[in-house]
């Protein structure tokens, strides 16, 4: 990725393993799903990086180990140059202010017994960021308008609003410390189609606006090249691409990477695009294959391809795969 300005997230070697028990009286581990597996990025200030992938492939996990919702295994986190695994309870709550989270499903992340205006306003109150209580209603009238909501809705609670509605109040409840840094996590596969463009829109919108690092975690590939300037691609734990969204989309390098965008939809009619089916389903994470995790799925794999991990090496500037054929099937097209 580009060098031009100094990282504001740098994850390195990032892993989280979540334990196998077995027995209920005295439940002993009997293995680990490894859910993440040695992701290593950087987002810059007013970044939007993706991370795509099809559904356990360990995103989610990864934006929540990030933030430190779950505590990762291994790796390490920094944020603005500070270690984020080396802080106490207390220290890293001065950077909850900093780093927000946008959940995918906005009927179950608003607290029902609040309403809008004082789940605004406890965030304020927490965190001192207005002197007064009539600093935090215009405050709490100017985010709700920045949402495209009335100010006037603070009054009522999360249930009286539709689904697109309620994401608008996440993503204010997410601006209201005025974050330098927002993990969305799916924020609009739970809502109807007709809705999601708009609230991809929103979001875009402020996340320019505000300079705010995003890290848009998505399975969607059409939404992800409307939104991201980079692009990771995650597959069982592990990045296999990673590059600025044009170069992943016009020249992607990793046989997974090629399959997922030889899926999106294209408007013209009249356009030939061959699809590429994968086949088989994706691993347990709890057994993941030896050597290269997609090896399994992928119609290039080879004996080496069991054999050896691969690693993530540079194509073109900035651009990332991990494939041990890569330059062999490119030179073969």
């Amino acid at each position: 990725m580009s060098a031009q300005a100094a990282p504001l997230v740098e994850v390195e070697g990032l892993r989280k393993y979540f334990p196998i028990r077995e027995g209920l009286v005295m439940p002993r581990v009997v293995g680990q799903v490894r859910a993440v597996e040695d992701v290593s990025f950087t987002i810059r200030r007013g970044q939007v990086l993706a991370l795509v992938g099809e559904s356990g492939s360990g995103k989610s996990t990864t934006g929540r180990a990030l933030l430190r919702l779950i505590e990762p295994n291994a790796g390490r986190i920094r944020f603005d140059g500070v270690d984020l695994l080396s802080l106490k309870p207390k220290e890293l709550r001065a950077f909850r202010r900093r780093m927000q989270i946008i959940f995918q499903d906005p009927y179950a992340s608003l607290n029902p017994h609040l309403r809008v205006a004082d789940m605004l306003d406890e965030a304020l109150v927490i965190h001192a960021l207005e002197p007064s209580a009539a600093a935090r209603r215009a405050r709490i009238d100017e985010l709700l308008s920045s949402v495209g909501l009335r100010p006037e809705y603070g009054r009522r609670f999360p249930h009286e609003f539709s689904g697109g509605q309620r994401q608008r109040l996440a993503i204010a409840r997410a601006l209201t410390v005025r974050p330098d840094f927002i993990v969305a996590d799916e924020p609009v596969s739970a809502l109807d189609v007709s809705i999601q463009a708009q609230i991809i829109n929103l979001l875009q919108e402020l996340q320019q606006r505000f300079g705010i690092a995003l890290l848009f975690i998505a399975h969607d590939l059409a939404v992800v090249r409307h939104v991201a300037t980079d692009v990771a691609v995650m597959y069982l734990g592990r990045i296999v691409e990673m590059g600025p969204a044009d170069a992943v989309f016009d020249a992607p390098v990793h046989p997974y990477t090629q399959a997922l965008i030889s899926a999106i939809p294209v408007p013209d009619p009249d356009a030939v695009r061959t699809r590429i089916i994968l086949g088989g389903e994706i691993p347990s994470p709890a057994a993941p294959p030896s050597g290269c995790v997609f090896r399994t799925r992928c119609r290039h794999a080879n004996a080496a391809c069991a054999a050896t991990v691969p690693p993530l090496v540079e194509r073109t500037p900035g651009h990332w795969s991990a494939c041990l054929r890569a330059d062999e099937l490119a030179a073969a097209r």
